[in-house]
C-alpha cells in the first residue's frame, strides 16, 4: 500500500537536519576558541566543583581547556558527517542514511548522560535529551517516508 507523501513536511525535515548538522559544524569550530572566554566560566566551574571543593588547581583548569578544544575538532566532524548523511538521505531517499544518524544518536546519548549524570552535570544531561528529542522523530519520519512502495524493507 503507498504511503501518502508530504513533500513539504519531507523538505521541512531536511532542514531542520541541515541545521542541526551546521549547529555542529559551527559549535565545533568555535570551541577551541571560545573555551577561555567569559561565556564558558560558569560551564568550567560546573566540572570543577565536581572534582574540587575549592577553587580547582590551575593545572586542572588548563587541562579541562585543553580537552574542551581538542573536543571540538570532533563535534565539528560530526557536524560534516551529519550534512553527508543528511544529503545522502534527502538525495537518494536512503532509509540507510536516516537509520545510521539515528542509530549514532542512540549509541552516544545513553553513553553520554550516564557519564554526565556520574559527574552531576546536569546540563549536559538536557542538552542531550533535547538532541534525542529534536532529531530522533524528525529521522523516524524520513524512515517511514522512505519506505519503498515495493515492499523491500531496511
Amino acid at each position: 500500500m503507498p504511503q501518502k507523501q508530504h513533500p513539504l513536511l519531507r523538505t521541512w525535515l531536511i532542514r531542520w537536519l541541515y541545521a542541526a548538522a551546521m549547529v555542529h559544524f559551527v559549535i565545533g569550530a568555535l570551541l577551541p576558541w571560545i573555551v577561555n572566554i567569559g561565556l564558558v566560566e560558569a560551564y568550567h566551574q560546573l566540572i570543577e566543583r565536581h572534582f574540587w571543593p575549592q577553587a580547582a588547581p590551575d593545572a586542572a583548569r588548563n587541562m579541562q581547556v585543553w580537552w574542551m578544544s581538542l573536543f571540538g575538532p570532533t563535534v565539528q566532524t560530526v557536524g560534516l558527517w551529519m550534512g553527508a548523511l543528511v544529503y545522502l538521505g534527502n538525495r537518494h531517499r536512503s532509509r540507510f542514511a536516516w537509520l545510521w544518524l539515528m542509530i549514532g544518536i542512540l549509541v552516544w546519548a545513553p553513553q553520554d548522560m550516564l557519564i554526565s549524570m556520574q559527574a552531576d552535570m546536569l546540563v549536559n544531561v538536557w542538552v542531550d535529551a533535547f538532541a534525542v528529542l529534536s532529531m530522533i522523530p524528525p529521522l523516524f519520519i524520513l524512515w517511514k517516508m522512505d519506505a519503498p512502495v515495493s515492499g523491500r524493507n531496511l
